[in-house]
């Protein structure tokens, strides 16, 4: 569990800013559940996702996420992944495989959260961001994502990483605005 807890180069959760939100967030909370709820309806609800508001700069650290209000699912899975780690919740990053045009390739890499919950288990989490046709909720034990699998060739992909996964930091880190990332969304070929 010890992994899901620690700082990285992109979870940077020592910055000072961090520091201040995750602490702002956590003040008051009743329980650990509701700590959780607070750290994902700011991600989700607070900060813009970039390509539905075609905002630069392209985030990836999550205090760069925290700094300029703005990532794409994968930078805000980041900033969410810090704020919990900060307050002591093992927090992971997972992926789902989907269609870009809803059910026809091309596919990429959608990025969202896992959470443990004492009472649960893992439970994902998915701050992407609601808008007309997506409504991502922290309702526990059941889980409320922003995308649903539709397709032969999208995935729910089990594993729970303690950092991001490469394709997503070679993507964010390559390319310099919203429109490029847009164009070369990250993707990983599955096995039959």
């Amino acid at each position: 569990m010890n992994k899901y807890l620690q700082k990285s180069t992109y979870i940077d959760f020592d910055n000072p800013e961090i520091i201040r939100k995750a602490a702002q967030l956590a003040k008051g909370a009743p329980s650990e559940q509701d700590l959780i709820r607070r750290c994902f309806e700011f991600v989700r609800d607070e900060i813009k996702h970039s390509w539905d508001y075609k905002l630069n700069p392209v985030t990836c650290r999550a205090s760069d996420v925290l700094l300029y209000g703005t990532g794409y699912c994968y930078a805000k899975s980041h900033l969410l992944a810090a704020l919990l780690r900060k307050n002591g919740i093992p927090t992971g990053l997972c992926y789902q495989r989907l269609s870009v045009n809803d059910k026809e390739p091309p596919y990429c890499l959608h990025g969202l959260n896992a959470v443990f919950i004492k009472e649960y288990g893992w439970y994902r989490i998915d701050a992407r961001g609601n808008k007309p046709g997506i409504d991502a909720k922290f309702t526990p034990p059941v889980e409320a994502l922003a995308f649903s699998i539709l397709d032969r060739e999208e995935r729910d992909l089990p594993e729970i990483w303690a950092n991001p996964h490469p394709e997503v930091i070679r993507v964010l880190e390559q390319y310099d605005d919203v429109r490029l990332i847009f164009e070369n969304l990250p993707d990983m070929l599955l096995l039959s």
